[in-house]
């Protein structure tokens, strides 16, 4: 969604025209509880011509498709015998098991939540994308790359809504 009803609320190349009560009424029309129960936002600059008209090879759908894929394949097989198929199906007992943390992740983890004031069910939620950035990058362990990468995904969290 757009940051209010101009879509430049925060932009750095634009001035936004809405007044706070506007902003506040947008804003509202997401409560800080539902934005926990999705697990990826992200705020998206704007694209300028220069970014689009690169001339660096960018990954295909294609090779997307495909490690895709294969992370699939293996958080499939990971979970066959609990009946579930991917990540964001974990409980919390299978979330113990499967996306344990090493110490410097969890000091990372820690001060991510210390910081940003995560609710307990943004944990659960940011161990299962982890796990996923993981499955992605073919890795057995949670990384602290994987790990920082999930918390990134979680940046509204506090930016815009406060529970």
């Amino acid at each position: 969604m757009n940051p209010c009803p101009c879509g430049y609320y925060g932009a750095k190349d634009k001035n936004c025209t809405c007044t706070t009560s506007q902003i506040n009424k947008y804003m509202g029309k997401i409560s800080g509880p539902l934005l926990d129960r999705i697990d990826i936002h992200i705020e998206v600059e704007a694209v300028d011509y220069k970014s689009l008209d690169k001339e660096e090879k960018e990954e295909t759908s294609e090779e997307i498709r495909k490690r895709v894929n294969k992370a699939r394949k293996i958080a499939y097989e990971r979970y066959k015998e609990y009946g579930i198929y991917s990540n964001s199906q974990l409980t919390p007992r299978l979330i113990e098991k499967y996306c344990k943390l090493g110490k410097k992740e969890k000091e990372i983890l820690q001060a991510a939540f210390e910081k940003l004031g995560f609710s307990a069910r943004a944990y659960g939620r940011i161990l299962k994308v982890a796990r996923t950035i993981a499955d992605l990058d073919c890795k057995e362990s949670i990384e602290l790359s994987h790990l920082t990468e999930a918390i990134k995904y979680r940046n509204l969290d506090r930016k815009y809504w406060e529970n």
